[in-house]
Parts: C-alpha cells; structure tokens; sequence
C-alpha cells in the first residue's frame, strides 16, 4: 500500500509529531476519495478510507508493544514504553481531527452537507441530549457524561479485542465528529465577527480556530488518551491469543500490563468528565 509506506512505526515512535501530518493526509485522501467514488455515503465512507490507511501503522504498533509486554520485566520501563505508542496515536488523531475541521469550514455548504451529514446528525443529537437535561443538577449530568465515555470506552477495547487495531475505527469517528464540531463553531464565530465588523483578518480565523480548538481539546484531550490506551490493552491481548502466547506463562503479565492500562483508562476518563461538567463551561 502506498501510504503504508510514508512512515513505519519505528520511524513514528522516533518522530510522533510527524504523525500529525501523516493523519492530515490519511483523512484528506479519504474525503476527496470518498466524495469522487461514493459520494452519496462520503460521511461513513471518508471515516472508512482514513482506517483502512490507519490499519498497517497501528496493528505493527500493538503487535510491537506485545513483544515489549512479553520481554520487559519492569513494569515502569514498560509503561514508558507504551507511552511511545500513545504519543504518535495521538498525533495522528489530531491530525485527522484538524483535517475534518478544516475542511468543514473551507469546503462550499452544500459539500460540507453532503460530506459530513452523519456527523452533523449525531451533533445534534448530542445537543438535543444536553439542552433536554439544562435543568438537571451538575452531578447527574457528570455521571452521564461518564457512563457514556466508558461505554465508549469498552466499545474500544472490545474492538482492538476482536480485531487487533480495531479500536482506531472509534477514534477515527470520534475524531470526525470533534472535527465537524469545531468546524462548525469556526464558521458560526467567523460569521458573527463578519456582520458585526464587515470584514475578515487572518488574526481573527487564527483566533477563533484557537478558540474551538481550546474549547474541545480541553476535555477531549484526557478522553481520547483513555481511548487510545483502552484500545491498546485490547489489542496487545488479542495480538498475544493470535500469536500463541497465550500458552506460555509470559501471557500472564500481558494480561496484568493490560488491566494496568485500562484502570489508567478509566482515571482520564474520570478526569475527562469532571473537566466537561465543571471547568469547560466556565472557561468558554
């Protein structure tokens, strides 16, 4: 595959920060792919396309992380290990991520419509969750935000269970919708600016991309972290059953390293849900 050979993996735990651009790509060759093939179903195919160039990247990654969990003794060493993997996953989620939201505001409106008309639906419904539950104290809304997550969550890891890299599907989606989400907050702050001011400054896109950007990240990013570990621990456990280690007594530590990741999943969800409730509405 062609993009599989821009980076491998070793070069990305090296150079994480090139992943960023690596997702920028990945997602901008999915969208125009998916608008020129399938261009009735481009929202669901782009997301699709994105995976399918994501999958050699990720699977070697787990399966290398495997090999760490069956050699390293240390369990610190490993955890510093993995923390290689989580960074250059990362970048390429918010690579993707700005990709969407780029492209959401430069793209015409009827393009926008047609490319992102999934995404834009489970928006709104998430809207219409959280205006139907404006009069429900803090602490009921912060339990369901939590929930929510570690469904979404489990969902991860059952994927990366099931297919090895599976969980890069949940990240890639969420990654889509974040994207519309912030494109759209662009668009309708940029829009705001131009009838009140009459005229457009690169300082002020700049400004209100930094603005979206800060108003999502600041609890998405402690979310996405507890995805991506989620989905490596259920990925280096279905790596190790489809390699055979499972028969040998190292599995045991595979599976302690694994359990390890994902109570250190459930911490920034934790954290990624009280940030949601009670900091993001006061700072934005």
């Amino acid at each position: 595959m062609v993009l599989e050979e821009i980076m491998s993996v070793f070069s990305a735990e090296k150079k994480p920060y090139e992943l960023f651009f690596i997702g920028i790509l990945y997602s901008t060759v999915a969208i125009f792919l998916s608008l020129w093939i399938f261009r009735n179903y481009a929202s669901l195919v782009m997301v699709f396309l994105t995976v399918i160039a994501c999958i050699p990247l990720v699977y070697n990654a787990i399966k290398l992380e495997e090999e760490k969990d069956i050699k390293i003794e240390k369990e610190t060493t490993l955890l510093k290990e993995h923390s290689k993997v989580l960074a250059f996953i990362m970048f390429l989620f918010l690579g993707i991520t700005v990709s969407f939201a780029v492209w959401y505001v430069i793209l015409p409106p009827d393009l926008v419509q047609l490319l992102f008309h999934s995404q834009t639906e489970t928006i709104a419904g998430i809207n219409s969750y959280v205006s139907g539950k404006a009069s429900v104290n803090s602490f009921t809304i912060f339990s369901k935000i939590l929930f929510n997550n570690i469904k979404v969550l489990t969902f991860c890891i059952l994927f990366a269970f099931i297919y090895g890299f599976g969980s890069i599907f949940i990240l890639t989606w969420n990654a889509s919708v974040i994207g519309v989400a912030i494109g759209n907050f662009i668009r309708v702050n940029v829009g705001a600016y131009v009838n009140s001011v009459g005229l457009i400054k690169a300082a002020t896109y700049f400004q209100v991309f930094s603005l979206s950007l800060l108003r999502y990240f600041t609890h998405g990013i402690p979310e996405i972290i507890a995805y991506v570990i989620g989905g490596i621990a259920g990925g280096i456990i279905s790596i190790a059953i489809m390699k055979g280690d499972f028969k040998n007594k190292g599995f045991e530590k595979v599976l302690f390293d694994s359990s390890e990741l994902i109570t250190i999943s459930l911490l920034f969800l934790l954290v990624a849900a009280f940030i949601e409730v009670y900091v993001t509405p006061i700072l934005f």
